[in-house]
């Protein structure tokens, strides 16, 4: 293919060698290939030792050697394996140690009150009730379809399922169906919320 740098390099990963030979002892093939340096060589505080070149056999026998796990105790292999390993380290964006601390919020101007109202709306919705009582997820969520607040009591909610049913029934408007989908969400929310313990 005109224009290509490589033309040779079958494999990926390869690196023409120049004069530069695999290091493993006694090999005198080109090194073409990066294998992770042995321990001990080179390493230091600012990181790893330098790469090490490898022949593409050589390189094949490393990595049909290498173990991940080698020298881990079975907990720590158990703790590598988890599906969510490394996700409960903190990422340098969010961290609350060192100099790249996220700013505040009250950092922000907000002259439009946007994430002010939006943060005090969501805290109302997802507060717990006053009497205490548990309210599920979905319990919150039928709530919003009627309209209430999450301290609504039993008699609150008869009295709004009422007004809403006359709302949207085609008996009570003039048989406009127009509004089937959403009295069909209202009697949805209203038959889970009248079996919810918060409303027992």
């Amino acid at each position: 293919m005109p224009g290509k740098d490589r033309p040779n390099a079958r494999f990926h990963g390869r690196v023409e060698a120049g004069d530069r030979l695999c290091e493993e002892p006694g090999c005198d093939q080109p090194g073409e290939f990066r294998a992770p340096p042995l321990e001990g060589s080179g390493a230091s505080g600012e990181g790893p030792g330098r790469y090490r070149w490898l022949c593409l056999d050589h390189v094949r026998a490393f990595n049909a050697g290498y173990n991940f796990f080698n020298g881990m105790t079975p907990e720590e292999i158990h703790d590598a394996q988890r599906p969510y390993a490394g996700w409960e380290r903190e990422t340098r964006a969010f961290s609350t140690a060192g100099a790249d601390r996220p700013p505040r919020w009250a950092d922000f101007s907000d002259p439009l009150d946007a994430i002010g109202a939006r943060f005090r709306e969501r805290m109302a919705t997802e507060r717990a009730r006053a009497d205490g009582k548990p309210l599920l997820p979905e319990d919150r969520a039928a709530l919003r379809v009627l309209g209430l607040g999450v301290d609504a009591d039993r008699k609150a909610l008869r009295a709004r399922y009422s007004e809403l049913v006359r709302k949207f029934h085609p008996d009570r408007n003039g048989g406009d169906r127009t509004h089937e989908a959403a009295l069909q969400k209202v009697v949805e929310a209203y038959q889970r919320l009248r079996k919810a313990p918060a409303f027992a």
